[in-house]
Formats: structure tokens, sequence, C-alpha cells
């Protein structure tokens, strides 16, 4: 049941393309007769289309193969043809690659923003390059230091990308266009609010628990 949970936190997590919307609605050009939000709709429902495509059916099959007992990378539960191995690790190289950068972003602008604006550090490529390879190899270094991935992104997904994606829009929009009771606005926001908080206490247990009940068998730099 609590590697349930830990899933719910880890969809969550692989869903939360919030922390870049900003960002990358910002880039498009926006007139009052055509705003950017009506191109930044169909490229966030097309986005979230192609996620699903590409994450469930790894998901459902992987577990209809390996059950509950698989690796979080699923690649680690194929021993041949040794060129698919490679081929999907390779894909998953050129993924993150581009997705790191992009998720990234508002982390180097806070970086360097703080920097300069409380170090009193030049803006430049110098800055540039500092702050961000510094991020980068302290991430590579949590990363490789903590093997518990799949329960550490159960946790996080559920604790901090589940509010900030599923139920806190739906207040902040409750809030702010005061939707008729009862009507079909106000519950499919509901909706949302009550399926989102299920899902960020359920992950978060989940989580902990796993992390908790893993800890002895984690073996670190292995």
């Amino acid at each position: 049941m609590f590697r349930i949970f830990n899933a719910l936190g880890q969809i969550s997590f692989a869903f939360a393309g919030h922390a870049v919307a900003l960002e990358i609605q910002a880039t498009i050009p926006s007139t009052p007769e055509k705003p950017s939000k009506i191109p930044m709709w169909k490229g966030a429902i097309g986005a979230y289309v192609i996620n699903a495509i590409c994450y469930f059916p790894v998901a459902l099959v992987g577990y209809w193969a390996f059950g509950r007992d698989v690796e979080d990378n699923v690649l680690m539960e194929f021993e041949r043809p040794a060129w698919l191995i490679a081929s999907a690790n390779l894909m998953v190289f050129i993924h993150v690659v581009g997705s790191y950068q992009v998720y990234a972003m508002p982390v180097f602008d806070l970086i360097e923003s703080m920097m300069v604006k409380r170090f009193k550090f030049p803006p430049g490529v110098a800055l540039r390059l500092v702050a961000r390879s510094a991020y980068v190899a302290f991430t590579l270094f949590v990363g490789v230091t903590f093997p518990f991935f799949g329960d550490l992104l159960g946790f996080f997904g559920g604790f901090g990308f589940a509010p900030t994606s599923y139920f806190l829009p739906s207040i902040m929009w409750l809030i702010i266009k005061k939707p008729k009771r009862f009507s079909t606005n106000w519950f499919i926001n509901w909706i949302s609010i009550y399926i989102g908080v299920c899902i960020m206490l359920a992950s978060t247990i989940g989580g902990l628990r796993n992390i908790a009940t893993d800890a002895s068998t984690y073996k670190f730099y292995t």
C-alpha cells in the first residue's frame, strides 16, 4: 500500500511543470489581440498529453512484467538485448540534457540574482559559469550520494509538487474568480483540491515510510 502511495508522488513529480510555465510563457510574444495565454494553453495541453503517452505505458508494462519489485530505473531490470538498453539510455541522456536546462532555469535566476544583489558579484558570463556549474556539481553530488531516488521522488512529489500543481492553483482561482457556487467550474476546482490534498498526504506518508524501511539496505557510492 505504501508503495502505491509513493508511486502517486512520483507521478505528481513527473507532471509538475508549473515551475517553468511562467518562464516559458514570458518568452512568447503577447499582444492584446493575440495574448500569449492562448498558445501557452495549447502547448501545455500538448505537453501533458505527450507526457502521459510516454510515461504511462512504461509504468503499466513495467509493472505487468516485473511486479511491484521493479527497480526505480526500469532499464536496470533488462539484461538483453544490449542495443535496446543502450538506445534507451542514450534517449534518457538526451532528454535529461535538455530538460535539466529548462527546469533549472528558475533556480539559476534565483542564485544569480542573490549573488549580484547580496554579494555584489558583477553580472556576466563568469558569474553564470561559476553559479551554474556549482549548482550542477551540487545536484550531481546529491544524486550520487543518496541512492534512494525513487523514495525521495515520491516524497518530494507529494510534499512539494502536489500542492503547487494540483490544489493551490485551484484555491487561488476560486479566491480570484469567485465562481458561482455549485457551478461546473466550482465543482471541478473543489474536486481538484480534494484529490490534490489526498495525493499530497498519501505520497508524503508513503515516501517517508519507504525511506525509513529501505534505509537499512542503502549502499552509498555503489
